[in-house]
């Protein structure tokens, strides 16, 4: 009799627990909703280079699912840092709604996020839930400065590589900073040819991959440092494509072509990933 008493107390106190963490949820979306809402519209928004965000939450709470038996196995010692962490994000949010620093108020729902689970459930829980947790930060658009620091080295990159594979396939090619200039046309390669949308997406599709299927930390950390030569190569191939192209018939290398193609080098740079992994396995089980 007391072991089931002890046993329905316990159970009462799980549920209770599982409630105050739905409710809190509920509370805090609804408190960043106008925050949630403006995330929301940047990831449909072309020039943010976020389309794949909307699918950020879809996969994270299916990585929670898989990991949700070691959660709900979590003893309650919850942790007063968590309502510090709460605090925190709150202030955050405030002042950056007053700078209309747009990262810095999206990151507090998620650094309230992380203080809700710290308060009920410890730093067990963020453990427990790293992963996911941890890739909720790629639905949120880099800050405007690093996007530019990032940017403008890859177009310079971009255009050396591909004025010297021009050169090498026998086009004559005068390059002025991200300007290549052959005979007939002139290259621009802008921000939105640099990579930077590849780059961002495909540390997504990596980071997924490795979750599902890499087990090893070390390979899933060489696989993420290889990750950027292949997009840069992917990408500078596609200005080479342009401009081979458009050497022939100028009309076609714009519009739809340029389009697609940027779609095609992605697909093509996210199976250069998987091939990769897959020969690392390889040569990893021959030794």
């Amino acid at each position: 009799m007391i072991y089931e008493a002890t046993e329905n107390r316990s159970q009462t106190e799980t549920q209770r627990s599982w409630i105050s963490l739905a409710w809190l949820f509920l509370l805090l979306v609804a408190t960043y909703a106008p925050i949630l809402w403006s995330m929301g519209g940047s990831w449909f928004d072309e020039n943010a280079d976020m389309g794949h965000g909307f699918l950020v939450p879809i996969i994270a709470g299916y990585m929670i699912s898989c990991d949700w038996n070691s959660f709900t196995r979590l003893k309650d010692n919850g942790s007063r840092w968590g309502f510090a962490l709460l605090l925190w994000a709150a202030v955050q949010s405030v002042v950056a709604s007053l700078g209309a620093w747009t990262f810095l108020s999206r990151t507090a729902f998620l650094l309230s996020l992380f203080g809700i689970l710290i308060t009920l459930k410890g730093f067990a829980a963020i453990r427990t839930l790293a992963y996911p947790l941890g890739l909720l930060f790629l639905m949120v658009p880099p800050p405007t400065f690093v996007y530019e620091r990032i940017t403008f080295p890859l177009q310079i990159l971009a255009s050396i590589l591909a004025a010297n594979f021009l050169e090498l396939l026998g086009f004559s090619v005068l390059r002025e900073g991200n300007i290549l200039e052959m005979v007939g046309q002139r290259l621009s390669v802008v921000e939105a040819c640099s990579g930077i949308r590849s780059l961002i997406t495909l540390s997504f599709f990596a980071l997924v991959y490795n979750y599902f299927f890499v087990r090893r930390l070390r390979m899933r950390i060489a696989l993420l440092l290889l990750l950027v030569p292949v997009v840069i190569l992917g990408n500078s191939f596609r200005i080479v494509l342009t401009g081979v192209v458009g050497h022939y018939n100028h009309d076609l290398a714009h519009g739809l072509f340029h389009s697609m193609s940027g779609y095609v080098i992605a697909i093509l740079s996210g199976a250069m990933y998987i091939a990769m992994h897959q020969l690392f396995e390889r040569v990893s089980r021959s030794k």
